[in-house]
């Protein structure tokens, strides 16, 4: 097991981290940027180091500083978190080539599934569902229109190196189709240095399902059953939920069967979520992986009893998962998490400011996870998540119900945030019949301006 463990992060998930670390008798050491500095969550720490200037790729994206930093405090371990270097497969070889174990899969998995068509392209030789696509597209007008035209329109375009909703553009006819690809190169080109682009059959109003699937170094691979990630905003999630709403059990957990045979066979290695669109005619279509811990593994962790943040840390460290996962694991209710922004909620931009109050509802039955406290400053320089609200219950609507709860007891002031916004979805009739969709957040918000 680890002695010391570094965790490349910040806000939330260096705090759940740095739980997961204290309750495994593991030393941690936290970074922080200028801005960060005197963060709650840093007072977790065994060890705290600074990182630099406020601008990511300053500080939580700087390479070389946090290598520099690995070494200079002795970690044998490095925690990636979600965001920033967590899927850069140059950062994770650069701290294996330390002699410091990545707390993630190998570099070459996360190399795969980072470029968006490799990804497509493995996985459906191993069988996964999945909606016709193009490879990435050529300069020439003519190419790009003959790969619209064999999958059909409307399609999607879509960065082949990014994620988070960024870039993604859909074209409905052959006339807005070299539009989009022009602005999704641009924007693909400012957001991850990478212009490629390609095309997706467009699956009107899908629902987002995700797999969580969890390998060890010796061969094995598991499931832990899916989550609905529909309720988004801007092709970004808000509202996640486990199990998924109004899909038969037999037919979620065949797949999730399937894809757990398919990470054994490729000799996937630990923590992974393999993102299926869901259409309205019941079939699945394979969208991405993502080889990292996901913002909402606390909802899986709530319906199954098992810790994904210990787990990933076990795994890493050598053991088997045999060792690691109990013998049977099962749903047992239902959990909700709610992502709180710092957000204006009539067009979801980033409200940056300071948290003049900021008081979080006290109570057993709400787990809430943030890196903020009263007082500070949420910076522009990075994501507008403020706090994760989570609740299980018996059923998903008590467990909606106790989510409307936990969103009306926060006190915040200073900062326009997306509170009420998730809350008039979360009491919607559509949401609370588990009719959800990409769309709803859209649609619902839109019928009250």
């Amino acid at each position: 097991m680890f002695k010391k463990v570094l965790i490349a992060n910040r806000g939330a998930v260096a705090a759940r981290v740095l739980r997961a670390l204290y309750e495994l008798g593991i030393k941690s050491v936290a970074v922080y940027s200028e801005v960060d500095y005197g963060a709650p969550y840093l007072e977790m720490a065994g060890e705290t180091q600074p990182l630099g200037p406020a601008p990511a790729r300053e500080s939580y994206l700087n390479q070389d500083k946090l290598i520099e930093v690995i070494k200079r405090c002795g970690a044998d371990g490095v925690h990636p978190g979600y965001g920033f270097l967590a899927e850069n497969a140059e950062f994770a070889q650069r701290v294996i080539d330390g002699g410091v174990r990545f707390i993630g899969p190998s570099p070459k998995w996360i190399d795969a599934m980072g470029h968006k068509t490799r990804a497509r392209e493995l996985a459906a030789q191993h069988g996964i569902p999945m909606s016709k696509g193009s490879g990435v597209l050529p300069e020439e007008p003519d190419a790009i229109l003959a790969a619209a035209r064999a999958i059909g329109f409307p399609v999607l375009v879509k960065p082949a190196g990014g994620g988070g909703g960024i870039g993604m553009l859909p074209a409905r006819d052959e006339a807005e189709l070299l539009s989009a690809v022009e602005r999704s190169r641009s924007m693909a080109s400012r957001g991850f240095g990478n212009a490629e682009v390609y095309l997706e059959q467009l699956i009107e109003r899908p629902r987002h399902v995700e797999f969580q699937v969890l390998g060890d170094t010796h061969g094995a691979a598991a499931h832990l059953f899916e989550r609905d990630c529909s309720t988004q905003r801007r092709n970004q999630k808000v509202i996640e939920e486990a199990p998924a709403p109004g899909i038969a059990r037999s037919d979620a957990e065949s797949l999730a069967a399937k894809i757990a045979g398919i990470m054994r066979s490729m000799g996937y290695d630990n923590i992974g979520t393999v993102e299926m669109l869901y259409g309205a005619d019941g079939s699945f279509s394979f969208l991405e992986m993502n080889t990292r811990l996901q913002v909402e593994h606390g909802v899986t962790e709530e319906v199954t009893g098992v810790d994904l943040v210990k787990a990933q840390i076990h795994s890493s460290a050598g053991e088997k998962l045999a060792d690691i996962l109990p013998a049977k694991i099962e749903v047992k209710g239902h959990a909700i998490q709610a992502r709180v922004y710092a957000e204006d909620p009539k067009n979801f931009f980033p409200s940056p400011g300071k948290l003049k109050v900021f008081r979080p509802p006290e109570d057993p039955a709400f787990r809430i996870e943030t890196g903020y406290s009263e007082g500070r400053d949420v910076t522009p320089h990075y994501d507008p998540m403020i706090a994760k609200v989570i609740v299980h219950a018996a059923t998903r609507e008590k467990a909606i119900d106790r989510l409307i709860d936990a969103l009306r007891g926060f006190e915040i002031q200073g900062i326009k945030n997306n509170i009420p916004a998730v809350l008039s979805v979360l009491d919607s009739d559509q949401f609370r019949a588990g009719k959800v969709h990409t769309g709803l957040i859209s649609e619902l918000i839109g019928k009250k301006s």
